[in-house]
């Protein structure tokens, strides 16, 4: 069994500031990742959303596990419905005008082998997706829209 958390490195030619807004704004994480109701970025704040995949929508439970403010933000990601528990974290790193992003989602073996729609390479597609194109785009665009 691979307990192996999947780990994706990108680094966006943007300040630490404008990628950190991007990854806790609700208003601006709905031009580039999911669009939430309701998003803090506070510990113990619980957030949902749906997600699809194989043409099934899965029902998304999280809960913010940890934040350090422009550095480091946590939530566990559960699927309602199904079991398992899984933890993602996005780290930011200033490197020079740049940021890297570091992101780690642990715990993806704890959802049912069975399900096509849980395989990792799923993840590491969805993920790829989010962290490539769409938030690279996003913070990189010299305009900001509200």
């Amino acid at each position: 069994m691979n307990q192996q958390a999947l780990v994706i490195e990108r680094t966006y030619d943007a300040p630490v500031a404008r990628v950190w807004q991007a990854i806790t704004d609700k208003d601006q994480m709905k031009q580039w990742y999911f669009d939430l109701k309701e998003f803090k970025p506070e510990k113990g704040f619980e957030f949902q959303f749906d997600g699809n995949s194989d043409d099934r929508i899965y029902h998304h439970v999280c809960k913010i596990t940890e934040v350090i403010v422009g550095k480091k933000i946590a939530y566990s990601w559960q699927y309602k419905g199904y079991e398992g528990n899984s933890v993602v974290s996005f780290e930011l790193f200033a490197e020079g005008g740049k940021t890297r992003l570091k992101l780690t989602h642990q715990g993806l073996e704890t959802f049912p082998k069975n399900n096509p729609g849980f395989a990792k390479e799923n993840f590491t597609g969805g993920w790829t997706y989010f962290l490539g194109s769409a938030l690279k785009d996003f913070v990189e665009k010299q305009t900001i829209q509200s």
